[in-house]
C-alpha cells in the first residue's frame, strides 16, 4: 500500500533537506549554540523552526493533552533564554553562507543591496517585559509598547534575505518601562545584545552594515527610506564601502549647485522637467562636507502634484538606473508583512527575557531565509536539464 504523503509531511521534507543542505548544526555550533547534556541544540532549534507549520504556538503545544515531543516545556524555554547563545553570529553565518549561493544564480549586471528598514515589535498587554520601551510607531502614527524591531537585509532583485537585526528599546531612560535585569552576566552575548538595544538607532544602523560587510556578504549599494538618509548617515556607509541610494524629504538641508546653497525645492528650477514621464529630471549637487550626490525627481503616485527626491552617491548611474535599484526596498516591506501575518513574528512565544525576545526573532527570520532558499531552488532554472535538452535537439 502506497502512503500518501500529506502537506505538512512535504514541508518537513523540504525544510529536512534545506537544513542538511545548509549545514544548520555546524552553523549553531559555529555560534556557540550547544547543549552539555540532554537533547541536542539542534534538535530542540529544528522543532521550533517547524512549529509555526503546525499551527499552534509553544505554550498552547505544550500545555496540550496530545503533545507531539516528550520534552517538556522547560526545556524549550531554557533554550529559548540561554545568554550564552550567540544568535547574531549565527544569522550572519546562514544569510553569508545564502547569499554566496544566490549570487552564482544571477547575472554579473544584476546589483546586489542591502536594505536598512525598522519596524515596531508591538509587546502592547505586558510591562514586565525587559527593557521594553515607549517607541513611535510610523505606520500608525502613535506611540506603542514594545521595541524598534531594527533590519538589515539583503536582495538581489529576486531574492530577500535578512541578514541581521536589534531589537532597539529607547535611548531615553524616562520612556524605558523596564531595565536590564539584574541577573544577566556582563561576559555573555545576552548582555552584550542588551547594550546594543540601548544604542540610538543611527548608530545600530551602521553597526549592522558593518557586520554584514565583514562576514562577507558582498552589496554594492545600501538602500534606505527618508529616516536613515541623511548626511551624517552617508558619510559613515561611504567609510564601509558601499555606496547609498535612499529617498530624502524636503527640510531644511541644502546643496551645494554653482557655488551656491539651495534647498530640493529651490533645485527643481534647475531641472529640465519633462511632465509626460514620471522620472522629471537630475540633478548632481554637493553636501554640505563635499560628498557629490546624485538627486533624481520623481512622481508621486499617490499625489501628482507633489514630487519625491531620491538621493544617490553613485552619480554615474542613469536615473532610471537609481529608481530601478531603489524599488528593490519594498523587498524588505514585503518580509515584515510575511513574517508578522504567517511566521508569527512576535506573538509565537510567551517570555518576559530579553534573550527569548532575540531567539525568536532569529529562528523567525532562519524560516524566511529556508522558505527563500526552497523557493529560489524548486522555481530557478536547472542549467543542466536546458543543456541536456538543447544537445538532444
Amino acid at each position: 500500500m502506497i502512503n500518501q504523503i500529506t502537506q505538512n509531511e512535504n514541508v518537513k521534507n523540504q525544510f529536512s533537506n534545506a537544513i542538511r543542505e545548509l549545514q544548520i548544526g555546524k552553523l549553531l555550533r559555529r555560534a556557540n549554540i550547544i547543549k552539555s547534556c540532554g537533547i541536542s541544540a539542534y534538535g530542540i532549534f529544528r522543532f521550533l523552526l517547524l512549529l509555526v507549520f503546525q499551527g499552534k504556538n509553544l505554550f498552547r503545544l505544550l500545555n496540550s493533552k496530545r503533545k507531539d515531543t516528550a520534552v517538556s516545556k522547560n526545556t524549550y524555554y531554557r533554550f529559548l533564554n540561554d545568554t550564552s547563545f550567540n544568535w547574531t553570529k549565527f544569522l550572519l553565518l546562514l544569510s553569508a553562507k545564502v547569499t554566496s549561493a544566490l549570487s552564482t544564480l544571477t547575472k554579473p549586471k544584476y546589483v546586489k543591496v542591502l536594505v536598512m528598514d525598522d519596524s515596531v515589535f508591538k509587546h502592547s498587554r505586558s510591562k514586565d517585559v525587559e527593557l521594553l520601551a515607549r517607541v513611535y510607531d510610523h505606520v500608525e502614527h502613535k506611540y506603542q509598547k514594545g521595541f524598534t524591531m531594527l533590519t538589515l537585509g539583503w536582495s538581489d532583485g529576486y531574492s530577500f534575505v535578512p541578514v541581521g537585526f536589534s531589537l532597539l528599546s529607547s535611548v531615553k531612560k524616562s520612556n524605558r518601562y523596564q531595565e536590564i535585569s539584574d541577573k544577566a552576566d556582563r561576559r555573555t552575548n545576552g548582555y552584550k545584545a542588551r547594550k546594543e538595544s540601548l544604542l540610538a538607532k543611527p548608530e545600530a544602523a551602521i553597526l549592522l552594515i558593518r557586520r554584514a560587510l565583514a562576514a562577507g556578504i558582498k552589496a554594492d549599494y545600501v538602500l534606505m527610506d527618508t529616516w536613515f538618509t541623511t548626511e551624517p548617515m552617508l558619510a559613515k556607509i561611504l567609510e564601509a564601502g558601499p555606496d547609498v541610494i535612499g529617498m530624502v524629504k524636503q527640510l531644511k538641508q541644502r546643496y551645494s549647485y554653482q557655488g551656491k546653497l539651495y534647498t530640493l525645492p529651490e533645485l527643481r528650477r534647475f531641472v529640465r522637467f519633462d511632465n509626460s514621464k514620471n522620472i522629471f529630471g537630475s540633478i548632481v549637487v554637493a553636501t554640505k562636507t563635499g560628498i557629490s550626490v546624485k538627486i533624481v525627481i520623481v512622481r508621486n503616485r499617490n499625489k501628482k502634484s507633489e514630487c519625491l527626491y531620491l538621493l544617490s552617491t553613485d552619480c554615474s548611474l542613469s536615473d532610471s538606473e537609481i529608481v530601478r535599484i531603489y524599488g528593490n526596498r519594498w523587498s524588505i516591506e514585503c518580509f515584515f508583512k510575511a513574517s508578522k501575518s504567517f511566521l508569527k513574528l512576535g506573538t509565537e512565544f510567551q517570555s518576559r527575557t530579553y534573550d527569548a525576545m532575540v531567539s525568536h526573532t532569529a529562528i523567525v527570520f532562519t524560516r524566511y531565509i529556508i522558505l527563500e532558499w526552497i523557493r529560489r531552488k524548486e522555481n530557478d532554472e536547472k542549467t543542466y536539464g536546458e543543456l541536456f535538452f538543447m544537445f538532444c535537439d
